[in-house]
């Protein structure tokens, strides 16, 4: 044990020596091992750090009252909950009932004792700097001590009277506004003062005010139903406290009037499931993550870890052969004084050591340093607070073994080689016949057929994605471990070559110990950017495919739903002034009670209208029977007669488009069909003669007429229309011109006149506007329109049509650019161990009067050689893993397809489109630019003549 101690130590010593001399090679080792340890040891604090305890969760959404009530809207009938509250359902079956609606009196529901606070919530749009901004309102008396932790005041106070309020350092920020500033709400004159700012630490990024209870939301609340505009759909919470607390059986006695509760007390110390009745009903439970499901989640981290250290051995085992081969004639003093190969072994693996400790070290210190330092910079990114900086030293301990392990793996295989070795021949520095193993390229032979049929069954006989990614990484190992006899039949091309790159090859292929894990390194990289490139560019294909047009190209639309089609006209003329319109189109809408009524309202006062579909047009797939209510429709039809009745027109899918009005009809001129580029007389005479132009002639009745109903009790109309009976209601008629099923009408079902309208006794407001333009607008237009539109103080909806527009391109750079990086890293290794190599043969070069420039030449030639060799074998291999996905998606997309018409839904489109493309743009820039920018760097900086010589003995 003692000789053991005292071998290692001694090797430990020369390999801390030789790292200290050979500075550049260590810090370039280091740093490959020590980047990942500090990337994952700073992703270790900072999820460690942003998980709360039970405590501190329950500290940000109660502060310190023991629970918070809240009214699920049932109308007071009992409910089951869920411990956390999250979950709940009435009591009883109600599978064949509609559950209860109303409000209960959540106060009325508490124990005798209890000490209140209510939090009420809303959202409004409130003016700033820049415009509108759509805000959370909160009614809160954040100073009771009750409500301690739930926001953390940053500056200035909370707000203390009517008039004032506080407001999240966000929503300061996205408004431009400060502490001290007005702020009021769209729709309501009277000012509020901003007195202090805060935050929330469960959610950083929320624009929020804060004011007292009652001084906001309630007066809001009637100046925006006056004004016509949607209310702040507010709601309340009670927080409390009482004696005891809130336990389970508290919980179980309120869920019975109707009210849920989130309890500190049931967080703390959660009943069992049996305990819980909700758990107990069909369909609910408490549902964990499956061991099978964290068993894969484990494989797939460990695959990516195994991955990652397989590719910085790859990188860094050349850098440690570097070293062993510069130091061969010290490895030969060690044997010529008696050392054996465990010793030479020992120096070698001592360097991978000596790495690997300082890798570690300086990996988990930085990791820990730049999170701490960069604490407020992740909690902004996560959107929210840390619970406390938690270091959990054996888990650091792990991450750090791994650099440790990685080292000791990089340097296996140069200690190996280096220990094979005879003494004779590292001092005098003869490389001998090296020979290569025969039994690797049929291991990786195997390996690739394997993960070929792996992947191959995954792709067609499978959905599972992981089976065709473990098959290709299987492959793309096996091809790794070809590496070394493909590199040989490389050196086959060198007879056609000029000198250089002559040399350059065979050096690269006599030497396969140090090309082949360069290669290695290169393939893998390459690999993993070709297959994400090749899936991403095919995936950016089907969705140019997919990709439906709102308008014609470099139209424009611009829309406003709310405020009655107040401030429609005044925006209609601003869009023309501000940008290259060529036609202006205006639409109105039908309103059925007041202008500020939309289709789906439910307020009082407002109605709707219903276009009446022949029967003989409803799609029979769909066609709901009311004395059979709970009868699928489609049931009675065969799997055959479903797939024939989804091509039936009847049955097709709505147009889809831009031009969207509720309900389907669209109050215009011919102007708007001049704007989405229809060229029809016959439509623009119906128009002019008060008729209807329609694109669906599924609403044509039989009499070439469309029917309207008005309809102004909707809670009777849809009462009758369950029962079955005729719906009450106005109907209107209108004569109708069918347009011809190629027309393009961009989602536009039907359209009528201004007069037609007018003349049937319709009310209309103003809903928008449609624009063709001379010019596609510019940057700099549509950004003056924004600003113009945001001093409306109204919620304009504006397209301008610009076709797809691909979001993969930077994707796709910032690939190439990964790619290349690791290419030429691992080339300029390989580089730097082959001039360790050749030394000799260029020694000669220059003795028989080779010009200086032919060192340059020649090690520019073996780093493009390297890298070219790792593209190539690269570009091939990672074509496979995004083929076999690629497949599997289409098998996916299919069978949901042939489901679709199965089941008789209809309406199911055209045949999935699944292609497969290949980036060539991606695959010309990596096969051609960086093997000739890494040959052109590695000649820039090799220095033209070698230091001097010293005579050696033979």
């Amino acid at each position: 044990m003692k000789t053991w101690y005292h071998s290692w130590r001694a090797a430990i010593r020369i390999a801390r020596r030789d790292a200290w001399r050979s500075k550049g090679r260590s810090f370039l080792v280091l740093s490959m091992i020590a980047l990942p340890i500090l990337g994952v040891s700073a992703a270790d604090l900072t999820v460690r750090s942003a998980e709360l305890s039970t405590e501190q969760s329950l500290e940000r959404t109660l502060g310190a009252a023991d629970g918070r009530l809240s009214d699920p809207g049932l109308g007071g009938a009992p409910l089951m909950q869920s411990p956390d509250g999250r979950n709940y359902s009435p009591v009883g079956d109600l599978s064949d009932e509609p559950w209860p609606e109303g409000k209960t009196d959540v106060a009325k529901t508490l124990p005798a004792g209890a000490r209140t606070l209510t939090d009420t919530t809303g959202s409004a749009k409130l003016r700033t700097r820049h415009g509108l901004l759509h805000t959370e309102i909160r009614e809160l008396k954040a100073t009771d001590p009750m409500a301690k932790g739930i926001l953390d005041v940053v500056g200035g106070r909370l707000p203390q009277k009517a008039g004032e309020v506080a407001a999240t350092t966000h929503f300061l920020e996205s408004s431009g506004l400060k502490v001290g500033s007005a702020v009021t709400a769209r729709g309501f004159d009277r000012e509020y003062r901003i007195v202090g700012s805060y935050e929330l630490p469960d959610a950083l990024d929320t624009d929020q005010i804060n004011a007292l209870p009652g001084s906001m939301l309630a007066p809001l609340d009637k100046a925006l139903q006056a004004g016509g505009f949607s209310d702040t759909s507010s709601s309340k919470t009670i927080l409390a406290t009482v004696p005891g607390g809130f336990t389970w059986n508290v919980v179980k006695d309120i869920n019975t009037k109707g009210v849920t509760v989130d309890s500190r007390a049931v967080a703390l110390d959660p009943p069992a499931d049996s305990e819980v009745p909700l758990f107990q009903e069909e369909g609910w439970g408490n549902y964990e993550e499956s061991t099978a499901a964290k068993a894969a989640a484990l494989a797939a981290v460990g695959t990516v870890v195994g991955l990652a250290m397989l590719e910085i051995c790859l990188l860094a085992g050349p850098a440690f052969a570097v070293g062993a081969r510069r130091s061969r004639r010290q490895l030969g003093l060690v044997g010529a004084n008696g050392g054996d190969r465990q010793h030479i072994r020992a120096i070698v693996l001592g360097g991978g050591l000596v790495i690997g400790v300082a890798a570690a070290v300086v990996g988990t210190v930085l990791g820990l340093v730049l999170t701490y330092l960069l604490q407020p910079v992740l909690e902004g990114y996560m959107g929210k607070r840390f619970g406390h900086f938690d270091v959990r030293p054996l888990e650091l301990f792990g991450i750090a073994l791994l650099a440790v392990l990685t080292g000791l793996l990089a340097a296996i295989v140069p200690a190996i080689t280096s220990s094979r070795q005879t003494v004779l021949a590292s001092l005098t520095g003869r490389r001998g016949v090296r020979r290569s193993s025969r039994v690797l390229p049929v291991i990786g032979l195997i390996a690739v057929t394997l993960g070929a049929a792996i992947a191959l069954y995954g792709s067609t006989m499978t959905d599972q994605f992981a089976v065709v990614a473990g098959g290709s990484a299987l492959a793309e190992l096996g091809v790794v471990a070809l590496t070394p006899a493909l590199v040989g039949l490389f050196g086959r091309i060198g007879r056609v070559l000029p000198l250089s790159p002559r040399l350059a090859l065979r050096d690269a292929v006599r030497n396969r110990g140090r090309t082949a894990p360069a290669v290695a390194a290169v393939l893998a990289a390459v690999a993993g950017t070709v297959a994400v490139a090749t899936y991403a560019a095919s995936n950016d294909a089907q969705d140019k495919a997919e990709y439906t047009a709102q308008l014609p190209h470099g139209a424009v639309s611009m829309v406003i739903h709310e405020g009655g089609g107040r401030d429609v006209p005044a925006v209609r003329d601003t869009v023309q002034k501000l940008l290259p319109v060529d036609v202006r189109a205006d639409v109105d809408r039908v309103v059925v009670g007041r202008a500020s009524c939309s289709r789906y309202d439910s307020k009082d006062g407002c109605g709707r209208y219903d276009v009446v579909v022949p029967k003989a047009n409803e799609c029979p797939l769909w066609a709901w029977d009311p004395a059979k209510p709970d009868e699928d429709p489609s049931a009675k039809f065969t799997k055959a007669e479903r797939r024939e009745l989804a091509e039936d027109w009847r049955c097709q899918e709505g147009m889809s488009g831009g031009v969207h009005a509720d309900g389907g009809l669209m109050i215009g001129d011919a102007k708007l069909l001049k704007v989405l580029g229809i060229d029809d007389p016959a439509a623009e005479k119906a128009l002019a003669s008060g008729g209807l132009v329609s694109f669906d002639k599924r609403n044509v009745n039989a009499r070439g007429k469309v029917d309207i109903r008005i309809v102004t009790d909707p809670d009777a109309a849809d009462r009758a229309f369950e029962k079955g009976e005729k719906i009450p209601g106005e109907v209107k008629s209108f004569t109708a011109h069918q347009m011809p099923d190629t027309a393009k009408s961009y989602g536009l079902p039907m359209l009528l006149s201004p007069s037609a309208a007018e003349a049937a006794g319709l009310t209309t407001v103003p809903l928008g506007a449609y624009y063709t333009t001379d010019t596609m607008p510019s940057t700099e237009q549509r950004q003056r329109l924004d600003g113009e539109l945001d001093k409306t103080g109204t919620d304009v909806e504006v397209h301008v049509e610009e076709g797809y527009t691909s979001e993969n391109s930077i994707i796709l750079l910032a690939l190439t650019v990964f790619a290349g990086l690791i290419t030429i890293g691992a080339a300029g290794i390989a580089t730097g161990l082959a001039q360790a190599d050749a030394e000799a043969d260029l020694k000669t070069l220059a003795a028989v009067g080779a010009p200086p420039r032919v060192r340059r030449t020649l090690s520019g030639f073996q780093c493009g050689v390297v890298a070219a060799m790792g593209v190539v074998l690269g570009s091939a291999a990672g074509v496979l893993p995004a083929v076999g996905l690629r497949l599997t998606e289409k098998r996916q997309q299919i069978d949901w397809y042939e489901k679709a018409l199965d089941e008789g839904w209809g309406g199911t489109g055209p045949v999935p489109y699944v292609p497969i493309v290949v980036p060539w743009s991606t695959l010309a820039a990596l096969l051609v630019a960086v093997p000739v920018g890494a040959a052109l760097l590695a000649a820039l900086v090799t220095r033209s003549r070698g230091a001097l010589a010293r005579r050696e003995a033979t």
